[in-house]
């Protein structure tokens, strides 16, 4: 798979999944949710105050009376139900509606809710840009605020299984850096030797892990070679795990703005995948990501 039509395609063909949305009240989404079921790949399923779902519903021009709608009477009610919904098997892929996303995020994590593996939740993005023929993954850019050392191995499994379900069987992972040799004043680069090596002692599984490297060359073999970086792996990666959400956060949004690229984006390490797209994101992009999850499921 290299496009975000082949994994809608693919997503179709596995039949459509239940998508339980947590305050389902964000017009923008009910568009991007009624395409995807259009598409042949979403069953929708509303959580939260009736009056205000149809409200939305009517500014987006959208017909809900087919969808299953589950009444609740406060944000947080719909929070909590939503993800026991899925948790119970009532759904496949939990959403984020018109609802702060701490709310949803406590829900999940709340092991009595059902949906808490005990690993660490974070955010993966997958971008595809007009030049190149293959998916790349930014990680945790809205999640883990200043992720320590084992969370670290978290949010790398979780990118590293989302690219298996893309077609990825072995991914290269870059843990990114400002430099690319290790400085004991840079925890960083600490952390990211260890993760190297960990890696290679089977910490992490499915994947090949080089660290640290700067930017350049994690994504351009002739940087690479240019400084001197002996790795098979430098300007190979198919996966970049930046140091904390801040530097993260910077690159998701540059590949955006400033790269044009196609961007998707879900939550893993829960019991199932969940959207927490931002209510700024494009009906486009809310598509591709409720499509990404329905083929994580």
């Amino acid at each position: 798979m290299n496009s975000f039509e082949q994994i809608q395609e693919q997503a179709r063909r596995a039949g459509p999944a239940r998508f339980v949305v947590a305050q389902g009240s964000d017009s923008t989404l009910l568009e991007a949710l009624d395409e995807a079921r259009a598409a042949g790949f979403a069953q929708p399923v509303l959580v939260g105050p009736p009056e205000e779902m149809h409200a939305a519903a009517k500014e987006g021009s959208v017909d809900i009376s087919g969808w299953k709608i589950v009444p609740t009477a406060s944000t947080a009610e719909s929070a909590v139900e939503a993800v026991r919904c899925v948790a119970r098997g009532d759904g496949d892929v939990l959403v984020k509606g018109l609802i702060p996303s701490a709310e949803l995020l406590r829900a999940v994590l709340t092991k009595a809710n059902g949906l808490s593996t005990g690993r660490t939740l974070s955010h993966v993005g997958v971008f595809r840009f007009s030049e190149s023929d293959r998916f790349y993954f930014v990680t945790d850019a809205a999640i883990c605020i200043a992720p320590d050392y084992q969370q670290k191995i978290d949010i790398v499994q979780n990118a590293v299984d989302l690219a298996h379900k893309l077609g990825i069987p072995q991914p290269v992972v870059a843990i990114l850096c400002a430099i690319e040799t290790v400085n004991p004043e840079m925890q960083a680069t600490v952390d990211a030797a260890s993760l190297s090596k960990m890696a290679e002692r089977g910490a992490i599984r499915g994947a090949r892990v080089e660290g640290p490297l700067a930017l350049d060359n994690a994504v351009s073999v002739e940087a690479a070679r240019h400084k001197g970086i002996t790795s098979e792996l430098a300007g190979r990666a198919d996966i970049l795990v930046a140091p904390n959400i801040e530097a993260a956060n910077i690159l998701y949004k540059a590949l955006i703005f400033f790269a044009k690229a196609e961007e998707a984006g879900i939550v893993m390490g829960a019991r199932a995948p969940f959207v927490l797209a931002s209510r700024s994101d494009s009906a486009r992009n809310k598509l591709y990501s409720m499509a990404l999850a329905a083929l994580a499921r």
